[in-house]
């Protein structure tokens, strides 16, 4: 039989960190343990206020999922079916217990996931996220990411010459930009885009409001930068329409109710020419481990959730200068997690 135990956790950040929608200086977390016989899986649901779980609804649907039900991990696909079914919404509850049972998969199994999933293993280039914020602190954060390859950087507010203007007095390293919905002019987007390829950036992430059907539709048709949808894509219904809007997809396993509907996430975005991105929220090591492995698939890594935060309570992957190299554990490859010694905080 499955049993499960639940802690909650507050995820306190190093700085405080900005968007287009907000401010905030921690984020709710939800840690997972299912066993089964002598394997133990870990899991994690993370919540930013803006995507509406907190810890008490994520408690409260684990705790009324029925696991008795099934006999063994192994009942993998009846397991997921009936998680999804069990109550709308609730992603993130559900990528905790998606992301242990396929932990416990990769252990009963000896096997990392990225070799259960029969992909490559590879070295993933991470970009480092820059939130917005006053152009002094955006140049000391830019040097302090001196080690990666890519740099994320947060616009969408009312200072967004400013913001580049400070990133590239310090860096000529290519940018990944995230707009977070915060242009609401498609021309005016348009232009930005324009303006935003002279200073050398690879993509921009959500430029326009998730429901901006129209104006996205526009935009996309006029682009000279590839255009992502994160907001605008959370599971797999959305990636079949996803190239009326969008150049690729942002796959987040908390999005996307874990590991099992993020892969074919990325195998549908795969076969209609859709560039993928693997993303994260403001995670523990064990949520960034669990999407490292599907990272062969992606064309762009931004998993760095773990880098930003004070109290990360496991270890996962090494990161080495900005790349993650994945290690071959059994399972997600956390090392030597300590569930013990994991303080509630919440």
């Amino acid at each position: 039989m499955i049993s499960i135990e639940i802690k909650p956790y507050l995820l306190n950040k190093k700085h405080v960190f900005r968007i287009a929608g907000g401010a905030r200086t921690n984020t709710p977390v939800l840690l997972v343990k299912l066993k089964y016989e002598s394997f133990v899986g870990y899991g994690e649901a993370s919540m930013p206020p803006l995507y509406g779980e907190t810890v008490e609804t994520a408690q409260a649907f684990i705790k009324s999922f029925d696991f008795t039900k099934f006999t063994s991990p192994l009942e993998f696909a009846t397991i997921i079916k009936h998680l999804d079914k069990h109550a709308p919404g609730n992603t993130a509850a559900k990528a905790a217990i998606d992301i242990a049972l396929h932990d416990l998969l990769g252990k009963m199994m000896k096997v990392p996931l990225y070799q259960y999933f029969n992909l490559e293993k590879k070295e993933l280039k991470t970009s480092k996220t820059i939130g917005i914020d006053s152009a002094e602190i955006i140049e000391k954060r830019v040097e302090e990411a001196a080690n990666f390859h890519y740099l994320k950087i947060k616009l969408g507010g009312d200072n967004d010459a400013e913001i580049i203007k400070a990133v590239r007095n310090v860096s000529d390293k290519p940018l990944f930009i995230d707009a977070n919905q915060g242009w609401t002019n498609k021309e005016e987007a348009l232009d930005k885009i324009a303006w935003l390829k002279e200073e050398n950036v690879v993509f921009i992430e959500q430029p326009m409001p998730k429901k901006a059907f129209a104006d996205m539709e526009w935009l996309v048709s006029r682009s000279t930068l590839p255009l992502i949808g994160d907001e605008g894509i959370q599971r797999l219904e959305d990636v079949k329409m996803a190239s009326n809007f969008y150049h690729g997809i942002n796959i987040k396993l908390m999005k996307s109710t874990g590991l099992h509907e993020a892969f074919a996430m990325a195998n549908l975005a795969q076969s209609l020419n859709l560039k993928i991105m693997l993303g994260c929220m403001s995670e523990t090591s064990c949520a960034i481990a669990a999407a490292a492995h599907l990272g062969a698939m992606a064309d762009w890594i931004d998993l760095d959730g773990n880098l930003g935060v004070t109290n990360d309570p496991y270890q996962g992957h090494e990161l080495i200068n900005g790349c993650i190299h994945l290690n071959d554990n059994h399972g997600i490859g956390l090392i030597n997690p300590n569930w013990d010694n994991i303080e509630t905080y919440v």
